[in-house]
């Protein structure tokens, strides 16, 4: 009888009803991709963390032996006009490339979703003065807006960052204002206001708390275009001026020897790219986990 048994599948010898999360379920391909988009997105950051425990070699080392080498077991991604290893240049790179593109995330996102949300809640003449202000800079460009910015302030960490930020302050704000306004005037804020809570106390425990995915989903997906708006400055020479090039500057000092050594440029834009799209998926993913509609 024993034998019997424990020849039938699994669901007929279980004694009690099995549980959802207990049934095995299939990956579908969007899922698959999303897990793959975020073990690169992890490796990156990883070694704008740890660089010194990934790249092989120094990236300043100059290995005059070694100039321009094809890519090998012994140089990954080759060597440039330096001798220097690519492989260790695109890791090191990675720490300034991520910085400014978290930095002025988070920086555009505060100051853009603040003057949102204070425009939408309370409306009048701020949201007048506001709105006029984000509509005189929605209408330039924003890699404009962020050049003219970075040349007018200089090349440095800082000035980069507050560059890219700037531009994307007219999203955060039209996107948090919306959400704000397609909030405040529910039946829930109103029976908030007639039991006698304050302004102040709706704003920040029922309005705020129910606008803020929106804003999350599109700071996730806007990292990957700020990465790219960094890197587009310091490839035109506005970026860091440092010993250890960001990808930007790399892209910039290899495009002289696409001809003859592609790899000098080539890996750094393909960090960049497959960044981009690893967090554009997992932005993509959140919008879907967060949205009711899409539940």
């Amino acid at each position: 009888m024993k034998d019997v048994l424990s020849t039938r599948p699994i669901w007929q010898r279980q004694k009690w009803p099995l549980r959802i999360s207990q049934i095995p379920r299939t990956l579908n391909a969007s899922e698959i991709l999303v897990y793959l988009a975020a073990i690169v997105a992890l490796f990156i950051i990883g070694c704008a963390l740890f660089p010194q425990w990934i790249a092989p070699y120094s990236p300043t080392a100059m290995l005059a032996d070694q100039i321009m080498h094809a890519p090998s077991k012994a140089h990954l991604f080759g060597t440039d006009y330096f001798g220097r290893d690519i492989f260790s240049l695109v890791v090191y790179g990675s720490r300034d490339s991520l910085i400014i593109g978290f930095s002025s995330v988070l920086a555009g996102g505060i100051i853009g979703g603040t003057i949102g949300a204070l425009s939408g809640y309370i409306g009048g003449v701020v949201d007048t003065i506001f709105m006029r202000i984000i509509d005189v800079l929605m209408t330039i460009p924003g890699i404009l807006l962020a050049l003219a910015i970075a040349a007018a302030l200089g090349p440095h960490l800082f000035n980069l960052i507050f560059a890219v930020a700037a531009a994307s302050i007219p999203q955060y704000a039209r996107v948090m204002r919306g959400q704000i306004l397609s909030i405040k005037n529910l039946s829930f804020i109103t029976a908030s206001r007639s039991i006698g809570a304050s302004k102040v106390r709706i704003f920040f425990r029922h309005v705020l708390t129910n606008a803020w995915s929106p804003l999350l989903v599109m700071s996730t997906i806007g990292l990957g275009a700020s990465i790219l708006v960094g890197a587009g400055l310091s490839f035109l020479g506005l970026g860091v001026l440092k010993e250890i090039p960001d990808w930007g500057a790399l892209l910039s000092q290899g495009r002289g020897y696409l001809t003859v050594a592609w790899w000098i440029c080539t890996f750094p834009g393909l960090a960049i790219t497959l960044f981009v799209i690893s967090v554009n998926l997992i932005g993509d993913k959140l919008r879907d986990s967060l949205d009711p509609k899409q539940r």
